[in-house]
Parts: C-alpha cells; structure tokens; sequence
C-alpha cells in the first residue's frame, strides 16, 4: 500500500500579517464594547438625577491631555509611514517620542486626579464612581498602549518582517489610535456637554 504525503502548505506570508491586524481589531472592538457600557452607565446613572453630573467637571487639564494624545497620534502615524518608506530610524524616534507624549499624559492625568481628588472621591456618590471609573480605565488603555509601543521599540524588525509579530508598528498604532479617540468621546461627554449644559 503505498501512502501518498502531500507537501505541507504555506500560508503566505500577507496573509499571516493581516491576521495579525485582524486580530487587534477585534481586540479593539472588544475594548469599543466596554467604553460603550461605560458611557451606557454614566448616562444611566445620570437620568433620573435633578442635576448631573452634580458640578460639572474643570476641563482644562483634560484639554491638555487631548493635545497630547492627539499630537501623539500625529507623531506615531508619521512614523509609521516613515518605516513604510524603509527609514526604520526614523519610525523608531517617532516610536520612543509616541512613548514619551503617552507618559506625559499619565503625568498630566495624576495631576487632575490630584486636584479632581479634593473635591470629589470615587466613594462620594454615584456620579464620582462612574467618572474615576470611566477615566481610571482609560488610563489603564494609556498604560497597555504604552508597553505595546515599547514592546515594538524592543524588537529588532518594527515593520514587515518575516517572523512574528509580523507587522508590530502597525498593530500597536491601531491600539494607540483606539486609546486616543476613547479619550475624544471621554472630554465631550464627560467633561465639556456637563459645562456646556450649565
């Protein structure tokens, strides 16, 4: 009996990266559903109250910190590009400058903890709950956004590569890009329709 052993297939190469990407989106999707709820229960919570949120939020401090992510998102889209156009050195100092615009927002974000602390705690009420609660998680998106970006900074390929992870830039800006437009949606409903409202 003569038993016939076909050669193994290969799944060509674009096909492995695009699972890759496919793969964060559906994270991303996952990580979309959770703030979706988020807001869900912010608003929830707020519908039946006389006055909510109680006094509306200062949203100065929050304004920087959407420069910052914004500028961010500007830098690591460029440098992207630049790694798309064989300038490796260049996507990484995009990459490490990404990095560091991400740290400054967590600095700038303790900062208004500090002050939005003296005022409002998460124990005070239900509106303080849901707010540390929505912002605490995003920080928390900031923070896994951070250590993909040095994760990719680590690595000796940070574009098209032949092994895994194949496109690591490129997945870890999706994130990135995800985390910047959550904190959008965080400064409109949170911080500037209670103050437009009043």
């Amino acid at each position: 009996m003569n038993v016939v052993v076909s050669p193994p297939t290969t799944i060509p190469r674009r096909v492995v990266a695009d699972r890759g990407s496919w793969a964060m989106a559906m994270f991303i999707a996952t990580e979309a559903m959770l703030f979706v709820c988020l807001f869900f229960s912010y608003f929830y919570l707020g519908h039946a109250q006389p006055k909510w949120p109680p006094e509306p939020p200062k949203y100065m401090l929050a304004l920087v910190m959407l420069v910052i992510l914004v500028s961010s998102s500007f830098v690591l889209h460029w440098g992207e590009s630049q790694v798309k156009h064989g300038r490796e050195a260049a996507g990484r100092a995009a990459t490490l400058v990404t990095i560091l615009l991400g740290l400054m927002f967590i600095a700038v974000q303790v900062k208004e903890y500090a002050t939005h602390l003296r005022e409002l705690q998460p124990t005070t009420d239900a509106y303080g709950s849901i707010f540390y609660t929505i912002t605490g998680f995003h920080g928390a998106h900031v923070l896994l956004g951070l250590a993909m970006l040095a994760y990719v900074l680590a690595l000796p390929e940070i574009g098209e590569g032949e092994k895994p992870p194949h496109r690591p830039l490129h997945n870890a800006s999706l994130y990135w890009h995800f985390v910047d437009v959550v904190w959008v949606f965080i400064v409109a409903l949170l911080y500037l329709a209670p103050n437009l409202a009043r």
